[in-house]
């Protein structure tokens, strides 16, 4: 029998139409042939490229297909390495605070041993006399150590660890040449002869006044004097 093969609307290629098919209804024939159009009736000259574009649309399809899936699965892939970089960062900024926590407290546990190591003015027994090496170790003990470096940088300036120097011109007296030298006497009435009684009352007069020996001692090398 005769065949025709037949091409859809769209340009693919659909099937064959014989006369000893399988028995169909006049009507679904009728329908399906004015949804067809037979490859036979199109000019011989045109069959191959309507052959071609049938296949190249079914090409295109593929490759668009392709790539929604790249496109998917790349999105899906940056989605997952933004979520580790996030966690990561997370887990950095964590490490990070708990270091910061640690160090704080490191160093606030420092500072309370180095004050609870502090001794007073009145802990060291009177002597009739005393060397500069005494007068200095008196001062370590008296004050934090982070701030002793500052306290003997201004001691050294005023008076050269001389617990008695006085300063003709002015008055001023003592290790940290106190302005009167009288102004001591809050600190203890043995201010002109215990050098603990003058370091008490310079850490004093330097704490209130700049915060810490080291705050005073940044205030005298700007003015050379505090």
């Amino acid at each position: 029998m005769a065949s025709a093969t037949a091409v859809t609307t769209v340009g693919a290629i659909a099937g064959v139409a014989t006369g000893n098919t399988a028995q169909a209804s006049d009507d679904n024939f009728e329908a399906t042939a004015a949804d067809t159009t037979l490859l036979a009736d199109i000019p011989a000259g045109e069959q191959a490229q309507v052959q071609v574009s049938s296949l190249s649309e079914q090409a295109d399809a593929q490759a668009a297909a392709a790539d929604a899936s790249l496109k998917k699965s790349a999105e899906e892939a940056a989605r997952i390495r933004a979520a580790k970089d996030a966690e990561a960062k997370k887990e950095a900024a964590d490490k990070a605070a708990a270091e910061a926590k640690a160090e704080k407290e490191r160093k606030e546990a420092e500072e309370r041993a180095n004050r609870s190591s502090i001794r007073s003015a009145s802990s060291f027994a009177a002597q009739g006399s005393y060397s500069i090496a005494e007068v200095k170790a008196m001062a370590r003990q008296m004050m934090p150590s982070d701030q002793f470096s500052c306290f003997s940088n201004i001691v050294e300036h005023e008076s050269g660890w001389n617990y008695r120097a006085t300063n003709a011109s002015s008055g001023a007296y003592g290790l940290v040449q106190a302005l009167p030298g009288y102004k001591m006497a809050s600190a203890g009435a043995d201010w002109q002869t215990n050098p603990a009684t003058q370091i008490k009352w310079g850490l004093n007069y330097m704490d209130g006044r700049y915060g810490s020996p080291c705050g005073a001692w940044s205030f005298w090398q700007a003015n050379r004097w505090y």
